[in-house]
């Protein structure tokens, strides 16, 4: 069926019909051999395995070039016509500059590698891209050793993808069989990369309504608070914070409290304050490009202690940006002035403010639950960056991108059910593309000058946006996922089919047949005005030319004419060109 589907449109209908059966036929037995979960952790173990034994040189099971996990046999396309149509990738690839990719787990991990397969590996070569395995298995094979090389690999390079990753409960150590459980990576990459700022920012397709109308920018304080905290269950007695000073200072008591219940938990965090003067920057700066009004949160009033952070912002802002937002026309809602914003009272304006057009910065807590609001109320976790910035020893920006959602379990066990899915790829595709970018800029940033880099750097954006357009355009045809489009749309395999479709015949219409020449400069002697005299200038050339072929007579022209000096005719001879001329 799937040979005969590939040499006839005229049978795509049935292609259709029959997709279901084919798929419960090809997954039968192995449905029957163990319950979906167990399966999840097989074909897990199984994909471990292989990338281990790529790598034997590194117990972390780090590889220098992405691996692919194979198309599966269930998979047959529900559109002959796209198959058919493709366009052919071209003959050279684009090399692309080193990024660490992090790998995660389940349906988003199957998901990126179509992605990778279909709309990277044809037009790039991307064997300077470093892999780590972040699945349970891998962590917990190494020890967690893969954690920190690829902290460490993220931290050398500065441009990092990372697929959704499980942070597992007890009863999914229990089920994968994990030695013990393993807490969230994000919080070593936060430190290793000294974290500044998790930027999460709305995704808009033009053309097509969503929550906000305009973008929504977000800035989440990347450090501090209680994703932080120290804490211990204590009963009744009396609890000392004591400070100590590195200077050598008496140390002294920053808080006293007597516990009088039995049952108590004692948590204690802190909120770093240094790096606020680098998030002020960069949200201001994203703020002005972005052509929204700045806001900042806090819950200052009751948490005496957030003031610091609102102060700093507010100084940045009246020191160094408020001309320009004032010359952009940018504070009118704001009342002419950077405004505070009770967190209360941010909750309350996300639900109201749907035009869009603002942003906001906040500390790690309150960031997190207002931009799972801002989410909601915009669609749904994937229509909603997330990019860690932080800041390398020698001052390099360091970029982490990645999608909003989790590993969206629930679609991977139908999949390997081998049930139809419909997973809608645009927060993953949105962070790949950023990390491409990024990676492109560092490189730039590294070798200015270099033409090939150059060269390099302006195919990646290009691509990045002519893939942004591809993927836009065939949601805006109706050719979406199921949630955006109803039942009737799109597979995962086949969305992902379709975009590759579309993406290679706008990257070929960019494409001369033949690229056009390297000009020099036109010869000046095609202006109205010249009045170069050839005759004088041969004498001059010969008076200096010894013979040796060094100097030719063009170069010699071409030299004297630009620099004015040339010999120039007589004023009888220039009368005479310039009535020829002007006829």
């Amino acid at each position: 069926l799937t040979k005969c589907c590939r040499n006839h449109k005229s049978i795509g209908s049935l292609i259709r019909i029959n997709r279901t059966m084919a798929l419960r036929l090809v997954t039968s037995r192995v449905a029957a051999a163990a319950s979906s979960r167990s399966l999840a952790v097989a074909v897990r173990s199984t994909n471990v395995a292989t990338k281990a034994a790529a790598a034997t040189s590194s117990p972390s099971f780090s590889v220098s070039r992405f691996q692919s996990l194979q198309q599966p046999a269930s998979y047959l396309s529900t559109d002959a016509s796209a198959n058919l149509d493709a366009v052919p990738p071209p003959a050279e690839k684009v090399v692309l500059p080193p990024m660490v990719y992090i790998a995660g787990e389940e349906m988003t991990h199957y998901t990126s590698n179509l992605l990778v397969d279909q709309w990277i590996k044809p037009y790039f070569d991307i064997s300077a891209w470093e892999y780590y395995d972040l699945s349970c298995t891998a962590r917990d094979e190494s020890d967690d050793k893969v954690l920190h090389d690829a902290v460490a690999a993220g931290a050398r390079v500065g441009a990092i993808f990372k697929e959704p990753t499980i942070t597992p409960t007890a009863t999914q150590v229990e089920e994968m069989g994990l030695s013990k459980s393993f807490g969230s990576p994000n919080g070593a990459m936060r430190r290793g990369w000294n974290g500044i700022t998790i930027s999460r920012d709305t995704i808009h397709i033009e053309g097509v309504e969503l929550g906000y109308k305009n973008p929504v920018l977000f800035e989440r304080h990347a450090v501090g608070g209680e994703y932080g905290a120290g804490w211990n269950e204590v009963g009744a007695g009396t609890l000392l914070t004591t400070y100590i000073p590195d200077d050598g200072s008496p140390p002294f008591v920053v808080d006293k409290r007597d516990l009088t219940d039995d049952h108590n938990v004692a948590v204690v965090y802190h909120n770093p304050y240094d790096n606020v003067t680098d998030l002020a920057h960069h949200f201001f700066k994203r703020c002005l490009d972005g052509n929204v009004t700045p806001y900042i949160v806090t819950k200052k009033t009751v948490f005496k202690w957030q003031e610091g952070f609102w102060a700093t912002m507010k100084d940045i802002f009246d020191k160094e940006y408020k001309p320009e937002f004032e010359k952009a026309g940018l504070l009118e809602r704001s009342g002419g002035e950077l405004q505070h914003l009770i967190s209360d009272a941010a909750t309350m304006q996300l639900i109201r403010w749907t035009d869009g057009g603002f942003g906001m910065a906040a500390h790690n807590y309150d960031g997190d639950m207002l931009t799972d609001q801002i989410a909601q109320v915009h669609r749904s976790p994937g229509f909603i960056t997330s990019n860690l910035v932080g800041k390398a020893d020698d001052g390099r920006i360091i970029k982490e991108f990645e999608a909003s959602h989790g590993t969206v379990t629930d679609l991977w066990l139908d999949h390997l059910a081998g049930k139809e899915t419909s997973l809608n790829p645009l927060g993953i595709v949105e962070a790949m593309m950023g990390a491409m970018n990024h990676s492109a800029d560092l490189a730039l940033e590294t070798n200015p000058n270099d033409e090939a880099t150059k060269e390099m750097h302006a195919k990646v954006l290009n691509y990045t946006s002519t893939l942004r357009h591809a993927l836009h355009n065939t949601f805006r045809y109706g050719q979406g996922t199921r949630d955006m489009t109803g039942p009737e749309g799109y597979t995962t395999e086949d969305f992902v089919g379709k975009v590759s479709w579309r993406l290679g015949r706008y990257l070929a219409k960019q494409e001369e047949e033949t690229p056009p020449p390297v000009l020099e400069e036109p010869d000046r002697h095609y202006r109205r005005n010249y009045d170069v005299d050839h005759t004088a200038l041969r004498k001059l050339f010969e008076k200096y030319e010894d013979g040796s072929g060094k100097l030719d007579y063009k170069k010699f022209s071409k030299m004297l004419t630009k620099m004015g000096v040339a010999p120039e005719k007589s004023n009888k001879d220039d009368e005479k060109i310039d009535e020829v001329k002007n006829v």
